[in-house]
């Protein structure tokens, strides 16, 4: 890179996050990369450079979320009743009284959370719980992890789900005593009602303004959106074409999900994968679901459910992890030895440790057909790993993705604790044991599934103390699982690089990487975790340019 820089900071603390110098004195930018790194850079100046004197900020790359569904939570944010993860049941149901009252009849309404433990107490037919609320309008709230979903009888005509309706694989409609759905949609039994609330065009181009703005503001710079349909990879490379994105986004074309009604074609992945190319929308990657989520008793483990026996039978009776997985293990391997072959960086949904092994086993059958293929797949979520398979990460060159922030007490904790026990609770996402095998690791907050929100400085906080650093939900989750600053920062940065395939392009201040910075008025080296999680960039820079905030 010859010229002089276009800008000059000098006086800083910049955190390189590389293999050399972990911090420096001064950075020069030019023409929306880094051009040096150093301690005192003022000579490289010429006549059109700009110097600001940083007086001791901190300088670090940008942060990355590797899993995080951004169109979701912006149309979340927008359009849809949602009073918090952790509001009560009755200001979502007030929300939707509200909604009906002032939208056209038939419009559709959408709604959240609810929370599968609360099931007992919505009575035999939860849908017409709905229906008095909303007489004229099909309703659907998402429960806290996005993963089912309780519908009212408007909802379940339109989708066509009557009492002769079957259950679908890897899904349950919930009928009554005398065989009619309860309007309780369980795992890929949502996926009929799933096509209406599809947001349109002009909702998803608003959507993505939404989400580049909000995570500008949190200091995110690139972000893996882990479950990507025709229509959000259009909006995005819309977005980024016409200048409004400026972030750099790794899409995972979604080959099977509980949220759609069949597989997708390799051929339409193909395609997907080739038309929806734009400068920070990358597509080489794809999205499997193995399993469900534990407080809906849907995730796949090797032991059974505490008090899953029925009439006082042991519980391992009525336990079958194999039934419990989505693609079975042979079905599995075939997938992922065609997804690595084909050249798909393969992320596949695990939250069980069963479906977390039989993860790693179909990455094992992948590298004994095809050989070292350079495609690091990734585990996502992973948050309950059997001991034996910690192991095999770094053996496999598999990527352990530990997201939503359950590693911290949360609004969901509590469902976990009623559900699994305190002592599998407390054996949830070991990202210290992860590392000391030699796991490469990355973050993903999941948002807006079953996550408060986007922030990943609680997140970071919450993983260096296993503690809620805002104080709400008291409690740790496996303190001993914590890791310190120094080692959780790459999960934001340059471990994420590579999970996006930018390794040494973004995610770190080097000479010729992307000028993705953000500026923090404080070091973050000695805050308390409390201090930590009210971090925010006074500017976020994507290459070069400030994108919030300012120098």
């Amino acid at each position: 890179m010859t010229g002089a820089p276009d800008l000059i900071l000098t006086g800083g603390r910049v955190r390189t996050m590389a293999a050399g110098p972990p911090f420096a004195r001064d950075l020069a930018l030019r023409g929306g990369r880094i051009m040096a790194v150093g301690d005192d850079l003022a000579g490289l100046a010429g006549p059109n450079t700009r110097i600001i004197a940083l007086a001791g900020r901190e300088v670090m790359p940008g942060l990355i979320d590797s899993h995080t569904h951004g169109l979701w939570g912006a149309c979340r944010d927008l359009y849809e009743v949602f009073p918090g993860l952790g509001a009560p049941l009755q200001a979502v149901l007030d929300g939707i009284g509200a909604r009906a009252a002032s939208r056209p009849a038939g419009e559709w309404i959408i709604a959240g959370p609810w929370r599968p433990f609360d099931r007992p107490s919505f009575g035999p037919r939860p849908c017409e719980i709905l229906d008095r609320l909303a007489p004229d309008h099909p309703v659907a709230i998402k429960d806290v992890s996005q993963h089912n979903l309780w519908v009212n009888s408007a909802a379940l005509r339109l989708a066509g789900i009557n009492r002769d309706t079957p259950n679908p694989a890897g899904g349950q409609i919930e009928r009554d005593d005398q065989g009619q759905p309860t309007g309780i949609l369980i795992e890929s039994a949502g996926a009929a009602v799933q096509r209406f609330l599809d947001p349109t065009t002009a909702q998803l181009d608003r959507a993505v303004v939404h989400l580049s703005t909000y995570f500008h503001g949190l200091g995110i710079t690139g972000f893996k959106e882990p479950m990507a349909f025709a229509a959000e990879l259009a909006a995005y490379a819309k977005a980024d074409h016409a200048g409004q994105l400026g972030l750099h986004v790794a899409a995972h074309l979604t080959r099977f999900s509980p949220f759609s009604e069949d597989w997708v074609a390799m051929e339409t992945l193909a395609a997907l994968r080739a038309n929806h190319v734009s400068p920070h929308l990358h597509t080489g990657f794809a999205k499997l679901f193995l399993d469900g989520v534990p407080i809906a008793r849907t995730a796949a483990f090797l032991a059974p459910y505490p008090n899953q026996g029925t009439d006082g039978r042991d519980p391992a009776a009525d336990h079958d992890p194999e039934a419990m997985l989505l693609i079975k293990p042979a079905q599995l391997e075939a997938e992922v030895r065609a997804l690595d072959a084909a050249g798909y960086v393969v992320k596949m949904h695990a939250v069980g440790d069963r479906a977390v092994q039989a993860g790693l086993d179909a990455i094992a059958a992948a590298r004994a057909a095809n050989g070292a293929s350079g495609l690091r797949h990734e585990i996502a979520h992973a948050n309950f790993i059997a001991p034996a398979d910690l192991p095999r990460f770094k053996a496999l060159n598999a990527v352990a993705e530990v997201s939503p922030k359950l590693w911290m007490p949360n609004p969901v904790t509590a469902g976990q604790r009623k559900v699994l026990g305190d002592s599998r609770v407390d054996m949830c996402h070991p990202i210290r044991s992860l590392l000391a095998h030699g796991a490469e690791v990355i973050y993903g907050s999941d948002w807006p599934a079953a996550a408060l929100d986007a922030n990943p400085w609680t997140g970071l906080a919450g993983m260096i103390s296993r503690r809620d650093p805002t104080g709400t939900y008291p409690g740790s989750v496996a303190p001993t699982e914590a890791i310190s600053l120094t080692e959780a920062l790459p999960l934001f940065t340059r471990n994420a690089a590579r999970s996006l395939r930018l390794q040494g392009q973004t995610g770190q201040i080097i000479a010729g990487a992307s000028a993705d910075l953000i500026v923090l008025d404080q070091p973050l080296d000695g805050l308390s975790p409390e201090a930590l999680a009210e971090t925010r960039p006074s500017a976020t820079v994507f290459e070069g340019q400030i994108v919030h905030g300012g120098l």
